[in-house]
């Protein structure tokens, strides 16, 4: 084999080499070149306080440093944050930050070295939308009731009788003395109907007593005068 044969055997191994050398380097570079499929992002809520915010991880293998704003429906800037020095396994950060229910927000990534020309300038694909549900903090339990001391039962107290007011007495008028021809009612309540007699009959007897001893002394006296007479 001829020395120029042997040259040229060399050169095109050594060219070979250098050619899969540069391939490689050149597919481990794109391996680890920045881009926007480095990076995802996800809103956050703490159901135990309430607080809200945004989420964004950044697997660069690179190590390329990056800068993320969130944004609203009308390209305003909600927050920013950023990621200094990402790595393969990933590197999350969190951005405390209000948010509305079922909104989706806008999530741009600036990545480049400073004073460089960015490798990265875009917006997550989809951005971020938050749950339909409002972030709230359980209502804390309501506190029982404070006891209040117990009252002194009261001593129960026998009702008192209302005085009971007598009504008067009514006098009624004296009945009227019947007639003493009049015949008593027959079955009245007087013992003295029963025996026939009436209630004036003390005044009668008194009456017939008196005419008696009239009669009598009337007699009396007549006889006097008549012996008188005869002498």
């Amino acid at each position: 084999m001829s020395i120029n044969r042997r040259t040229a055997i060399a050169v095109r191994s050594i060219g070979v080499a250098s050619a899969a050398a540069a391939l490689a380097l050149g597919v481990a570079g794109t391996a680890l070149a920045c881009s926007i499929g480095d990076f995802t992002a996800a809103a956050t809520c703490d159901d135990t306080t309430g607080k809200t915010g945004f989420s964004v991880t950044d697997k660069d293998g690179s190590g390329t440093p990056a800068t993320v704003t969130i944004l609203d429906s009308t390209g305003a800037t909600v927050v920013t944050g950023s990621i200094d020095h990402p790595t393969a396994e990933g590197v999350t950060i969190n951005l405390a930050a209000a948010w509305k229910p079922s909104t989706t927000y806008t999530v741009h990534i600036t990545a480049g070295k400073p004073g460089k020309k960015p490798l990265v300038d875009q917006d997550i694909k989809g951005g971020v939308t938050t749950r339909d549900t409002a972030c709230e903090a359980p209502a804390p339990p309501a506190s029982p009731p404070a006891s209040s001391p117990a009252s002194p039962s009261a001593t129960p107290t026998t009702p008192t009788a209302a005085p009971t007011t007598s009504a008067p007495a009514t006098t009624s008028p004296a009945a009227a003395v019947d007639d003493t021809n009049a015949p008593s009612p027959a079955g009245g309540t007087s013992n003295l109907a029963e025996t026939g007699g009436g209630s004036n009959t003390g005044m009668i007897a008194g009456v017939a007593a008196v005419l008696v001893a009239a009669g009598g002394g009337t007699v009396f006296m007549l006889r006097r005068r008549n012996p008188a007479g005869r002498h």
